[in-house]
This record gives C-alpha cells, sequence and structure tokens, in this order.
C-alpha cells in the first residue's frame, strides 16, 4: 500500500485525484489533505477519506472545519496556514500530489523534494519560480518528480525507454484557448468572462485565464526545460485545438512520438499515481474516427505576448522566471477583480520585467524576497496605470 498527500484536495486536481483514487481500490491510503477555504468540500472528503491530519489556510475556516465534523468520532488532527501546509508535505508518505495553485505550491513541494517523496507535480509555478532549486535538491534527496500536466506528461510517457541526448525536440501543444482565432484588436478589447471560456478544458480561474493569455503554455516551456534538461531553442509549441495530441517529442534520426488521448485530467493524474505500471481505468476512450481531423498551427507572438515573455524570461534565467510568475499572479488576480482590463495582464508583466533586479536565486529565501518584490512592483505599475498607451 503507497501512502498519500494530497496538497489542494479540493481544487480541480485534487478532486480528480481522489476520484483516480477511488477506483484504484486499496492500493492507495490517502494520509493527509491540505486545502485553502472550501470547508464543505474538505469536510465530505474527510468523512469518506478518513485522513490522519488536514491543513486548511486559516484559523477561521479550521473553526468552521470542526463544526462541520463535529459529530465525528475520529477527528484527523488540523493544521493552519502555511506552515500546516508545510507539515502536510513533510509528512512520511510515500507520494505527494503537488496540486496547490499558484507559488503557494513552491514551499510544500520543496519540503516533499527535499525529504526525498515521490511528487506528481501538478504545481508548474515551483519548476517556474524555483526550477534550479527543485531539480538540483531532488537530484541529492533522490525524489522522483512525476509531471501531472497533460502536456508534460505526455512528453514523459515517450521518453520512456529512450535517451535524452537523441531527442531534437520537444513539441508542446497548446489549445490557443478562447482567443485562437481572435484578432488583436479583439483580444485587446475581451472582457474577463469571455477570457474564462475555455473551449477545450474545466480549470480553475486562474489557470484559465493563463491558457487565454498563453501564459500557461509559456510557463510549461520553462516546466520542460527544468524536466528535461532541453535548451529552450529544443522546446517548441504547437497550437492543437482538438487537445487530442497532448504533445510529441522528434528524435535525432526524424522519428516523431506523440501521446494521445481525451482531454480528461484523470489520465495524466492515474500514469502519475500507477507510475512506473499502468492500471485499467475507467475512464472514456478516444475514437478517432469521431474526432475526425487533427490540426495544427504555430502560435502568434505578436497576438500572444505573455508566450513570448515566457520565452524570454526562461532565457535570461536567474530570478526572471521567478518575476515572471510572480508578475503574472498579482496581474492575473487583478484583471479577475477587474481593477484592471485582460489585455493589461502582459503590460504589466512586462513593466515589471523590464525593472527586475538581476542576479541568481541561491535559496528558496531569494526566491520568496523576489516575489514579493515582483508583487509589489506589479501593485506600483497597476496603480500607476498606462496599459491603454
Amino acid at each position: 500500500m503507497k501512502t498519500i498527500a494530497i496538497l489542494g484536495s479540493t481544487g480541480v486536481i485534487g478532486r480528480l485525484t481522489l476520484d483516480v483514487l477511488s477506483h484504484l481500490g486499496e492500493a492507495y491510503h490517502v494520509r493527509a489533505l491540505a486545502a485553502g477555504e472550501n470547508m464543505e468540500v474538505l469536510a465530505n472528503q474527510i468523512r469518506t477519506w478518513q485522513p490522519e491530519c488536514v491543513s486548511v489556510a486559516t484559523d477561521l475556516g479550521r473553526a468552521e472545519l470542526l463544526e462541520r465534523i463535529a459529530d465525528l468520532a475520529s477527528k484527523p488532527e488540523i493544521l493552519v496556514g502555511e506552515s500546516g501546509l508545510a507539515d502536510v508535505a513533510n509528512l512520511d508518505t510515500d507520494v505527494v500530489m503537488s496540486a496547490v495553485v499558484g507559488s503557494a505550491g513552491l514551499i510544500p513541494t520543496w519540503h516533499a523534494v527535499k525529504r526525498g517523496a515521490t511528487v506528481a507535480l501538478a504545481n508548474k509555478e515551483s519548476l517556474v519560480a524555483g526550477g534550479d532549486l527543485v531539480m538540483g535538491m531532488a537530484k541529492l534527496s533522490g525524489s522522483m518528480i512525476l509531471p501531472v500536466d497533460s502536456e508534460h506528461s505526455a512528453l514523459y510517457q515517450c521518453l520512456q525507454g529512450e535517451r535524452l541526448d537523441e531527442v531534437e525536440r520537444y513539441l508542446i501543444t497548446a489549445s490557443g484557448g478562447p482567443f485562437r482565432e481572435a484578432s488583436r484588436e479583439e483580444i485587446e478589447s475581451a472582457s474577463i468572462e469571455s477570457a474564462l471560456k475555455h473551449p477545450t478544458w474545466k480549470m480553475g480561474k486562474k489557470i484559465t485565464i493563463d491558457s487565454a493569455t498563453l501564459m500557461n503554455k509559456g510557463f510549461e516551456v520553462i516546466e520542460a526545460h527544468h524536466l528535461f534538461k532541453a535548451a529552450y531553442d529544443r522546446i517548441k509549441v504547437v497550437v492543437h485545438p482538438q487537445s487530442i495530441v497532448h504533445s510529441l517529442v522528434e528524435f535525432t534520426d526524424g522519428s516523431v512520438m506523440a501521446q494521445l488521448g481525451s482531454h480528461d485530467m484523470r489520465l495524466p493524474i492515474q500514469y502519475a499515481l500507477t507510475y512506473p505500471r499502468r492500471q485499467p481505468s475507467p475512464w472514456p476512450r478516444l475514437d478517432l474516427a469521431a474526432v475526425g481531423q487533427l490540426t495544427f498551427q504555430e502560435p502568434d507572438f505578436g497576438r500572444f505576448p505573455c508566450l513570448r515573455l515566457a520565452f524570454e524570461a526562461g532565457q535570461a534565467g536567474g530570478f526572471a522566471p521567478c518575476v515572471l510568475n510572480a508578475a503574472n499572479e498579482a496581474a492575473v488576480a487583478a484583471a479577475l477583480a477587474k481593477r484592471i482590463p485582460f489585455a493589461g495582464i502582459p503590460w504589466v508583466v512586462e513593466s515589471v520585467l523590464e525593472s527586475h533586479p538581476h542576479g541568481s536565486p541561491k535559496g528558496v529565501s531569494d526566491i520568496l524576497e523576489m516575489d514579493k518584490w515582483a508583487r509589489n512592483r506589479a501593485e506600483s505599475v497597476m496603480n500607476r496605470g498606462g496599459w491603454n498607451t
């Protein structure tokens, strides 16, 4: 039996992970759950899975959770805040599903990697902001990092039994988001509501906005750089509206391998949980005849400047990817709150990148300090305005 801790258990990936575990049976024991503020869902998860330990974001949330599970004869230990999240990651479990949204996932992922756990990584910001440090620690501790993002899971699957030095290019597919066919003018005047209407995937609001700007795809480029030790000029983004081919690997002899599947996140989640074996699943099978056709096109960096900014930040290295991530988080939060327009997001991110201090992080504390600087800088930029000029 494998023990598992799920960080972000009430989010989309966390819920789907529990759905997968319900079909895998007694091979897994959910030892710990960590959630944010959705106490109703967390309480139901506790009743079903009976974890030994849970973590919540606030003391207020802890009080609400205790009320919701007051009738339970056996209650889990309830931890609170960032320290509670770190404690759950440090708990003795075989697998940690890292599915916390945003840079908040960096520290618990770091703790899980440092103690040598197998990390099913759905929190891409951990590698965007701190990739060199996280991957370096994984090498020291022996931690195995298994990607959960469908694109990186696809690359990982295509590389089984292959040599990295025989890879020519990594081809990461993108749906193109809700504005794939929109003109530059239409994107610049788009509402936040239209940006939240993703044509393929059902995700949380933050990642849905990142998909609309293609920043999410830029993050995936940086993530692939760290996961597969790939130079940026060997990573390419290809727009694939059907979201059936999740990614491809081109080898030095010209052969191309691709991983195909329905757009169901339970597939890469299960692959990460059961690796290196595959287990039968009840998920819907891919029907290529029903799909009809698979199409591909080049991304437009002019209409989607966030993708360009991500490539540039990744190639610059040092603190730039951390600044990219923090500024984007601040800008997306402001756009969702309608403090800035959707089109203001890349403007804010580029403005912060242009003024960020140079250098490289020597430890996780350096990343946290730069993250704070970038968020403060983004606030200053947004307060000043000027994205329409």
